[in-house]
């Protein structure tokens, strides 16, 4: 079995690595390519990887190439993890939209959509490519926004599954918390990709007993501190909404914190420096415990347990992701992508049914795919003005003065990653 991973070069990477060196029963991975334009970067990972491979005894082989082509040629599945513009094009997104008082985030709102624009079309070039040497491969997505680029692959009729670590992450606290396995603990994850939330905590099964009240009774105050909301509101709600709901359910508080303190990515981009310091060692041959502060947490076992499924190595299996809608909600188009349970195999992931959906929840749900429509428009046939109407329908936006604005601000700092502009 040949994976590639595109983006292979980030220092991410070697959370990915020590999963699949961990988990080679379950993924039995013969070669691995590792694609990356920053050749630098890509030997300290790749000497890392196998580094890591070779202490854990796994038998198969990495490769390091600046060539996509060559990457991904033959490859069984290829894995998208890639970020257009580096951390300095996130700092961008995080930080003049502030200066219209709205969110500066790089998946959501107006820096949300600056990376959709900047991403959908390399994405679809990079997937073009192992259309033409290998028809039959698989595309795991990881790259943000994951629902807009993933609805791009699948209108594009690419074989292609979303997958986030939202989930994963709060399947695995939720176990701890309840002192059961993760495998005992499925959730009634519902939304679209960094908008879902948890209506309920089942153990062994979709038809399990409900956990959720019993969380919330016990453990609300952890619970709540882990998305940096209040108590009383989680109580209210009576479910558990993704920590991406603050940038709603709290936008001004949010912008005002944003305001006072340096961006994610200028954090990232000093925990990077550091990382990829630790990787030139030829003495380290694990992932270091900084790599937990920047982000991805549980993504290896998710990224494996996915492409294991759809490569029918771990046969069918039920897991979170991305994936067409097909009614599963019916107050959405069948081919909105959505982010739910889902039975996965070697056809791909068929979503599972999912509760009838409270109005807050639904209503909010429709109001941010009417947006990523006109967002997947914008990135794929650009023009001003197509940006202009995709954020004048962003719920957080949603104003003639801010989206004008905010239009000239993307545009300004995007140039260079917009052929059209």
């Amino acid at each position: 079995m040949k994976l590639a991973v595109v983006g292979g070069g980030s220092t991410y990477t070697p959370e990915l690595i020590d999963g699949f060196a961990r988990l080679r029963d379950t993924l039995p991975v013969e070669e691995l390519v590792l694609v990356d334009p920053a050749a630098d970067r890509l030997e300290l990972v790749g000497g890392l990887a196998r580094r890591i491979f070779a202490k854990q005894g796994h038998p198969g082989r990495i490769v390091t190439t600046t060539d996509i082509d060559a990457g991904v040629a033959d490859a069984d599945a290829v894995l998208l993890q890639l970020r257009v513009g580096g951390q300095a094009a996130r700092n961008q997104d995080e930080t003049w939209p502030l200066e219209c008082g709205c969110i500066g985030q790089e998946t959501t709102g107006a820096g949300g959509l600056a990376k959709a624009l900047r991403t959908v079309p390399i994405v679809l070039d990079i997937a073009e490519r192992v259309r033409r040497t290998n028809p039959d491969a698989w595309i795991i997505d990881f790259t943000n926004p994951v629902g807009i680029v993933t609805r791009a692959l699948l209108q594009a009729g690419h074989k292609a599954v979303g997958l986030c670590n939202v989930a994963i992450g709060f399947q695995r606290k939720f176990a701890a918390l309840l002192d059961v396995t993760p495998g005992e603990v499925h959730l009634d994850h519902v939304g679209l990709n960094h908008l879902t939330w948890e209506l309920g905590v089942r153990l062994g099964g979709p038809d399990g007993e409900n956990m959720l009240p019993k969380l919330l009774t016990e453990h609300g105050d952890t619970i709540a501190d882990d998305l940096h909301m209040p108590r009383a509101i989680v109580d209210r709600l009576g479910v558990v909404p993704s920590y991406y709901l603050r940038y709603f359910y709290a936008h001004d508080e949010v912008v005002r914190e944003l305001r006072t303190k340096p961006s994610r990515a200028a954090e990232v981009a000093a925990m990077e420096k550091e990382l990829l310091a630790l990787y030139g060692d030829p003495a380290l041959d694990e992932k270091p415990a900084l790599l937990a502060r920047r982000g991805g947490a549980f993504y290896s076992e998710a990224a494996v347990d996915l492409a294991s499924s759809l490569l029918g190595s771990g046969g069918s299996a039920v897991q979170v992701v991305n994936t067409y809608n097909k009614g599963t909600m019916p107050f959405l188009p069948d081919d909105a992508v959505i982010e739910v349970q889902a039975r996965v195999d070697g056809t791909g992931a068929t979503p599972l049914p999912v509760p009838e959906l409270d109005p807050l929840h639904a209503g909010l749900i429709s109001h941010v795919t009417a947006y990523e429509d006109l967002a997947l428009e914008a990135a794929l046939r650009g023009g001003r003005d197509r940006v202009f109407k995709a954020l004048l329908a962003h719920p957080l936006i949603g104003q003639f003065e801010y989206a004008e604005a905010l239009t000239d601000k993307l545009i300004a700092h995007n140039r260079e990653h917009l052929a059209w502009a």
